[in-house]
């Protein structure tokens, strides 16, 4: 079959059923068309047939003959971009990038119809590509711009490139298709694994004999959990996740056994063709089955399926209580939600002598390091693992997934072995946001000053630890919210049962828990009479006050600012929304106010990062990176700090991320705490190595430096002196000739036994508002718009501080009002739903500049914050429009239609 791929002549030779974008990434090498689900759900592998847009997964091959095909790599004009790559460089539209290639292709189309499209032509045109980072705002905003010839921001002057609206420094690979993920350029020669999961929450299970299974696919082998030298894994000491299952399964989606050999072979295999027998068992499913007095143990020797308890206590609540004009309190649900990543858990691992090399995509390379050299039983320094771009974490890639079993397989077989999940694999296996049962009470005196608030979460954590002792730990120092409480008792249980492990989402717990406090503020103020807006502004916490923990908040704390600033916007729509309810019936409109402040880091434990920059005697700057970009911008914001700190300009400077072999452990991209801990660590880096050259120059703090090729001109208030790099001796073998490093690690104390202490250097605070539309014939909600107040300390990039925010919202959306994971019922992306383009409503974001004088030029992260404040705001949106106090999320249409029959006004 002759094929037209970006204007190439291709011959064919293979099955005319096979999917296209199988051809064009395998065959022709074109792996700029992603696939993230193979159903036609995502659209990440949007190209262009014939001069229309089409899925390429649901595409047979056959279809394209003779037809025109366009991908990604086919937008440029002899090297030059195109106005809409450009566009969504300078609109920041691009941030994990794995649905980039898929939006592009779709807006091609609508470009190529219409020069210059309205908004609602952008959102219908690429409204069938998903996007779980940005929040589709900035896609939007490109696309729109791009009709107008739109031209690159110059890069910002030396010594100013913090808060300038700078390009991603790994932007142009991914409008070009050319960045690298998980399942990008695994090596032709790489045998292929695929893990073989339990159909069944809770059974026993034997093994039989593989040799026929084996033959009859031409399989390479069949690994169990007597291949793996120590079959455990987990993220804090206790090791009680296997690698593969030893005769127990825990959660339906549980590895049980692995499948090498060639990829057609492999993935040809029908699971039950192998010789595993299950015994079923009754499951236990939630907390409150696995809080029953006669409830079966998920783990042996965990009593009670008790995983771990969290506390915090401050003053006396009772007493609080006593002194009350108003008490308030709540039941409280949330439900298991699924990380949705476009891009599924992926890569490829090779033995190299009697070492063990891994790609993958990744969130914690030294974590995954060090949990391949446990399983393994190597020396952590024969484990090298080689981040490769992530298409999306938010958490859900800070576990390993297919990075044990590739080390196993590729070890043992030595020959590359690689593994891609599919969509209803990644679903199944990978950890979601724990389902939580929150009771809250609150207690406020007649001004509206909060007096007590007692809370008690249990979260299901699933069949497995994971990060379920750091949420259980997190919330009780968040439950009160960002507020100014004398009497506080928090407490928290985490519980084991039979579903998937409940792990690390964006937030940790707190946006659970920032339902419920922010729905009892909502309380307070109607009980009291007072404004919803002003009841946070009275009780918001404030630099000099002490938080739950007692811990004095010395600097940066602009919460109070952030409500203020979203007074007139409250304001105004107030009156709007009356003056539309008066006009209408069935349509009700409803405004809400959410507040939240997050921790950054890890709580109460050593959380440091340590950064290396080297001068090389060519007169470029190299930076070795250990923290992982996954589309939140680390990646720029930490070279527009280092730009400022060495005193260069960023286009001076390159960098590798994240490879164990090359970089020092920066900690994990996670708790909101690559801008602050690691920004940190890479301003202190740039100031040692420019600390450096200017006294190899004997000049002064205030020297500029200039590089003419080798040459590095110091310019010490007109006293000049050159240096000729080339000429000095070389430190390592990359050919650096100076080199500087920082290490910053957060000031923080251990909590005692009442949860007292210093848990976080700083925190984030924000105050988002809502305006929804609600159907009340049909229980439907729109959200219309949300202004988002947010203090972020310093915006070292401001595209990027609001493409984090647009992002967390859209997230905070899907958890207010859709998102809701069933395990065996919802692992595929036309069953669980995330916001796509058109649920997305207008978003301004306001940023409060609270400088914290920890972080690099007084910056503090925002990738959590941007997501807690939204669902409260929304649900407090909702009751302001139809009188339902929600206390489950998300909001169905069935859940609020119940809700609307059952207020007074239906029932009479």
């Amino acid at each position: 079959m002759r094929l037209i791929v970006n204007g190439q002549q291709h011959t064919y030779h293979g099955e005319p059923q096979r999917r296209l974008s199988d051809v064009l990434r395998d065959d022709l090498g074109l792996t700029g068309t992603k696939v993230g689900c193979n159903a036609g759900d995502c659209g990440a592998c949007t190209v262009m047939l014939g001069g229309k847009q089409v899925c390429a997964c649901l595409t047979p091959v056959a279809q394209a003959v003779g037809k025109p095909v366009v991908t990604v790599e086919g937008l440029q004009a002899h090297g030059t971009l195109s106005r809409l790559q450009t566009s969504f460089l300078k609109h920041g539209a691009a941030q994990c990038g794995i649905c980039t290639p898929g939006m592009l292709m779709a807006a091609t189309d609508l470009l190529a119809e219409v020069s210059k499209p309205d908004e609602q032509q952008v959102m219908d045109a690429i409204g069938g590509v998903l996007c779980r980072c940005t929040g589709y705002r900035k896609i939007v905003e490109a696309v729109l711009d791009a009709a107008h010839h739109p031209k690159l921001p110059a890069q910002p002057a030396d010594g100013a490139a913090v808060g300038a609206r700078s390009l991603k420094v790994d932007g142009l690979q991914k409008v070009v298709g050319t960045e690298k993920y998980g399942a990008d350029y695994i090596p032709a020669d790489a045998l292929w694994l695929r893990i073989i999961r339990s159909p069944h929450a809770r059974a026993s299970f034997t093994l039989g004999d593989f040799s026929a299974v084996i033959a009859q696919y031409g399989l390479e082998r069949v690994f169990t959990a007597a291949d793996v030298p120590r079959n455990g894994f987990a993220i804090f000491e206790d090791k009680d996740q296997p690698v593969l299952a030893d005769g127990i399964v825990r959660y339906r989606g549980e590895a049980v056994v692995a499948v090498v050999g060639p990829r057609n072979a492999v993935e040809a295999l029908r699971p039950e063709d192998l010789p595993i027998t299950y015994v079923p068992e009754d499951p236990v499913r939630g907390v409150v089955a696995a809080a029953a007095s006669d409830a079966k143990l998920v783990q042996a020797g965990k009593p009670g399926n008790v995983l771990i308890r969290g506390a915090v206590t401050k003053g006396d609540v009772a007493e609080g209580f006593a002194a009350a004009a108003a008490i308030v309190e709540g039941q409280f649900q949330t439900s298991f939600v699924e990380h949705a990543y476009i891009e599924p858990e992926a890569g490829w691992a090779r033995r190299v002598g009697d070492r063990i090399e891994i790609h993958a995509s990744t969130q914690a390379p030294y974590m995954d390091r060090d949990e391949v050299a446990s399983v393994m039983q190597l020396p952590p320094d024969r484990v090298r693992i080689v981040p490769t771009a992530c298409g999306g974490g938010f958490g859900g890639k800070l576990d390993v997934s297919v990075q044990p079993m590739l080390a196993v397989a590729a070890w043992v077989l030595g020959k590359p072995v690689a593994c891609v999940y599919t969509r209803p694999d990644s679903m199944a296996s990978s950890t979601k946001r724990h389902p939580a049962r929150i009771a809250a009470k609150f207690a406020a005196a007649k001004d509206g000053r909060l007096l007590a608030a007692e809370t008690h979460a249990e979260f299901d954590t699933g069949a497995y630890a994971s990060w379920g002792p750091t949420v259980a730990n997190r919330v009780p120092v968040h439950a009160s919210g960002p507020y100014l409480v004398p009497h506080v008792k928090n407490r928290s249980v985490a519980l084991f049962t039979n579903a998937p492990p409940s792990g690390a989402f964006r937030g940790f717990g707190v946006p659970q828990a920032a339902i419920a406090h922010e729905t009892l503020m909502d309380d307070l103020a109607a009980r009291l009479g007072l404004d919803r807006l002003e009841i946070r502004f009275i009780n918001a916490i404030r630099a000099g006050d002490l938080t739950a923990t007692s811990q004095k908040l010395e600097h940066s704390a602009g919460l109070a600012d952030c409500i203020a600033a979203l007074r007139p916007h409250w304001q105004k729509l107030d009156t709007e929304v009356a003056s539309f309810n008066a006009r209408r019936k069935t349509l009700r409109r409803g405004i809400g106010i959410g507040c939240m402040w997050y921790g950054l880091g890890n709580t109460s434990i050593s959380n440091p990062s340590t950064m290396r920059v080297g001068l090389r005697g060519d007169g470029r700057v190299f930076f070795y990176n250990g923290a992982v970009d996954i589309g939140q911008g680390s990646n720029t914001i930490f070279v527009q700090i280092l730009a400022d700190a060495l005193g260069v300009a960023m286009d001076r400077i390159d960098y590798v991320m994240g490879d164990t072999d090359r970089t020092l452990d920066a900690g994990k991209t996670s708790a909101s705490r690559q801008t602050f801990v690691s920004g940190k660590a890479v301003e202190l880096a740039g100031r040692d190595l420019r600390g450096q050259i200017l006294r190899l120059a004997n000049a002064g703090e205030d020297a500029r430096l200039k590089f003419d090729g080798a040459t590095l001109t110091v310019d010490d208030k007109g006293a000049v002196r050159r240096i000729a790099l080339a000429t000095l001796p070389r430190l390592n073998d990359d050919g650096d000739v100076l080199l500087g490093e920082g290490r910053f690690d957060p000031p923080t104390t251990m909590l005692d036994e009442n949860g007292q202490g210093v848990p976080y250097a700083t925190y984030g605070f924000a105050a988002q508002m809502a305006l929804v539309e609600v159907d009340t014939e049909l229980g439907t909600i729109k959200v219309k718009k949300i202004i988002a107040a947010h203090d972020v300390g310093k915006a070292v990039n401001p595209v990027q501080v609001e493409g984090q925010i647009h992002g967390g919202i859209a997230q905070g959306l899907g958890l207010a009002l859709m998102e809701e994971f069933l395990p065996g019922r919802t692992e595929n992306l036309h069953d669980y739903l995330i916001p796509t383009v058109g649920d997305i409503p207008e978003i301004d974001v306001i940023m409060i500049e609270d400088a914290e004088p920890l972080g690099p030029y007084g910056a503090k992260g925002v990738g959590e914050p941007g997501l807690v404040p939204t669902a409260p705001a929304i649900l407090g949106a909702i009751r302001h429009a139809t009188g339902v106090r929600v206390t489950e999320v998300p909001v169905l249409p069935h859940r609020l239609f119940a809700g609307l029959q059952a207020l007074p006004q239906a029932a009479e």
